[in-house]
């Protein structure tokens, strides 16, 4: 179970600040929001602490590394007992083509979104693994045409 932290002003600037580029100085960061050196840092390691900064990463353009495919794959699966589910997403954990997973309500148990070079990459990787992880019942793939939005931002 995960609880709030609570965040003031000088704290969502830094999130926000952050959120646009991860690789300010803790100088340049603090100039922008308007604290010092120290106590700007003292924040972001708080930060850090209570888990509200996970990780900073590189964004990589999909398309200029041949990967310009996106999938949403659908899926039911056959039980729904916490051992077939949990059987489920274990095996997913380890496809690199599956970037995102979320368990959903209505008529899918699962959406995944896949990425790859191809729609033949697509089929193969459905062939050879996607139907067999543990409890598939179905998979739908919806391709994706156009990304009209991508944003890492959190609205805080």
């Amino acid at each position: 179970m995960s609880t709030t932290i609570e965040l003031d002003e000088y704290d969502r600037k830094i999130l926000r600040a952050l959120q646009e580029n991860a690789d300010y100085s803790m100088a340049d960061l603090g100039n922008m929001i308007g604290l010092s050196h120290t106590p700007c840092w003292r924040r972001l390691k708080r930060l850090e602490t209570e888990g509200v900064i996970r990780g900073k990463v590189t964004l990589l353009d999909p398309k200029l590394l041949n990967l310009g495919v996106t999938v949403h794959a659908y899926i039911t699966i056959k039980n729904h007992d916490a051992s077939s589910l949990e059987a489920f997403e274990q095996a997913v954990q380890a496809i690199p083509e599956v970037v995102e997973c979320y368990s959903t309500s209505g008529e899918k148990d699962y959406v995944l979104r896949v990425v790859v070079e191809s729609v033949e990459h697509y089929e193969r990787l459905m062939k050879q693994t996607l139907i067999h992880l543990p409890n598939i019942g179905s998979i739908n793939s919806a391709f994706a045409l156009k990304q009209v939005k991508f944003t890492t931002q959190l609205p805080i």
